[in-house]
């Protein structure tokens, strides 16, 4: 009897730690982790990047998020090799832990030698699909754009854009899919003085995110910078700080209204939460001492019925 009742309290307390487990799945997203090129150290100042970098794949990693996706500018040249080698440490620290790690391309990764650094890219990131794709983790799917338009041809665009207006219609009637969040590399909205707003992002996937229903954040990188604006009553985060050196901004205006003006750490990351039928994004940002990683902004998103 005591044997059998020892094997049942096993059991119950299996079922809740994967039940626990189940509940508070955690998705990380970070972007432009390349190491800065000696061109922006002249007009930028750098700070110890290299190191923020390995600092926030330690912490990424110690939080042990179901998925990982960064989001573009891996790494500086994307055709080079030798520029792969940290982030491939990263990567297998990541997959050695069972997390997932998925990507997009950025500008860095396919300058230079477009096709070799797409196919360095692909090496890493299996996944991925060069006109979007789609990764699903506990129910919120994230789409993954390609937003280096200059490196596509309109017919390459078209096929994007027609496809990302057929995936965001099949999210929205999927029950399975509680939210979708939609990600490029390139920004539609930025207050940035070095990089500009996308108008190419701006016409091709801003106005089919903002018709679904279930899409609810617009998450991209390349200005190196915390930003958040609201359009149209939906989320837009800019989520730059990787290990690029930082970039100083512009004030808000009212049509660029950041509402994250008080927050510019120059390295962070966003980790995601679900909570029921919400989900809550946090920024972590790495101290000045380098020496720990707090939270230092809280978004929270509400699933669209």
């Amino acid at each position: 009897m005591q044997k059998t009742s020892a094997v049942l309290l096993i059991f119950l307390a299996s079922c809740i730690s994967f039940l626990s487990s189940a509940q508070n799945k955690t998705i990380a997203f970070v972007s432009d982790t390349q190491k800065p090129m000696w061109i922006e150290d002249v007009f930028l100042k750098s700070n110890q990047n290299e190191k923020a970098t390995s600092l926030i794949f330690q912490s990424m990693i110690e939080k042990k998020p179901t998925a990982i996706y960064i989001l573009g500018d891996v790494v500086s040249l994307g055709y080079k090799e030798k520029k792969w080698k940290k982030l491939d440490q990263y990567l297998e620290q990541c997959r050695v832990k069972g997390i997932e790690v998925n990507a997009l391309l950025g500008n860095h990764d396919v300058m230079t030698k477009p096709k070799k650094g797409e196919q360095t890219f692909q090496k890493r990131f299996p996944n991925h699909q060069r006109l979007g794709y789609v990764s699903v983790t506990d129910s919120i799917a994230i789409v993954l754009l390609n937003s280096n338009f200059k490196k596509l041809t309109s017919t390459e665009v078209a096929a994007q854009n027609q496809w990302l207006e057929k995936t965001l219609t099949a999210l929205d009637h999927d029950d399975s899919i509680l939210m979708v969040i939609v990600s490029c590399h390139h920004s539609p909205y930025t207050n940035s003085k070095i990089v500009r707003s996308s108008k190419e992002v701006q016409d091709n996937f801003v106005p089919l995110y903002l018709e679904s229903k279930k899409s609810t954040l617009f998450l991209t990188g390349h200005s190196h910078n915390f930003e958040h604006f609201k359009k149209q009553g939906k989320d837009f985060m800019v989520i730059g700080g990787g290990g690029g050196i930082h970039q100083p901004t512009r004030p808000s205006t009212p049509s660029m209204d950041d509402m994250a003006k008080n927050y510019k750490p120059m390295f962070h990351y966003l980790l995601m939460e679900r909570v029921g039928s919400n989900i809550l994004m946090h920024s972590y940002f790495l101290s000045s001492d380098f020496k720990e990683f707090n939270v230092g902004y809280t978004v929270e998103l509400s699933a669209k019925k």
